[in-house]
């Protein structure tokens, strides 16, 4: 109980105190986002771990801590790479939007005028320009760049290096491979995948994969 209560007494030296969901690669490199930013993690849930444990001053545990962890002053982040996997587990922890929190590596460029949902995390030299949104639990990932007004659904993850120019509309879930780059105007659909180094030149359907130069389409869901 000591060392629980030294946590709970640490907290409040921070900008804010974070929960990670998922204890994998993408969750790595959002603690080192956290500790750039100054904030506290206080603890790292994830279901390969049976029991709650501490172990150097931070507490791991199952995800069922988590409603004995949260309150309003510690918020949450769902650390997981899986877009589909990142949806499960927030429609069925049934946390309030208000609980998730949204980072910002210090390096990154974002406009003042872009809207950020809840849960997203931006990692170190991405670029969001003017009148850009962006859905909750996305992952805009390490030097990507989102250009004016562009519209990104919740559960999105933009790659390291992918480029969106102005006005492009990415759907529910959809992932954009690295160093892919999606010309203006055109739309990408929900659970799409566009694959590393590919060129959109053209609208991509719902639940479709595209790859290429530009890309052509290797595989779509039939309506």
């Amino acid at each position: 109980m000591s060392q629980l209560k030294n946590l709970k007494d640490r907290k409040k030296c921070y900008d804010m105190n974070m929960i990670l969901i998922g204890n994998g690669g993408h969750s790595k490199v959002v603690k080192d986002i956290l500790h750039a930013m100054d904030h506290s993690l206080i603890a790292i849930l994830d279901d390969k771990f049976e029991l709650e444990f501490i172990k150097d001053g931070m507490i791991y545990g199952p995800l069922s801590s988590i409603y004995r962890l949260h309150a309003p002053d510690v918020k949450v982040l769902i650390t997981i790479g899986n877009n589909f996997i990142r949806k499960k587990l927030s429609d069925s922890l049934n946390l309030p939007k208000e609980q998730y929190g949204t980072i910002v590596h210090p390096t990154a460029l974002v406009s003042a005028t872009v809207r950020l949902g809840s849960g997203t995390v931006v990692m170190p030299h991405a670029v969001i320009n003017a009148d850009a949104k962006i859905g909750e639990h996305c992952i805009i990932n390490t030097g990507s760049i989102i250009e004016h007004e562009c519209h990104i659904g919740s559960y999105v993850h933009v790659s390291p290096n992918a480029t969106l120019t102005g006005n492009v509309r990415v759907g529910t879930g959809s992932h954009i491979g690295a160093s892919a780059t999606v010309i203006p105007g055109k739309q990408i659909g929900n659970w799409a995948t566009i694959g590393a180094g590919s060129t959109v030149i053209h609208d991509i359907p719902d639940h479709s994969t595209a790859v290429g130069s530009p890309t052509r389409l290797v595989s779509e869901m039939p309506i």
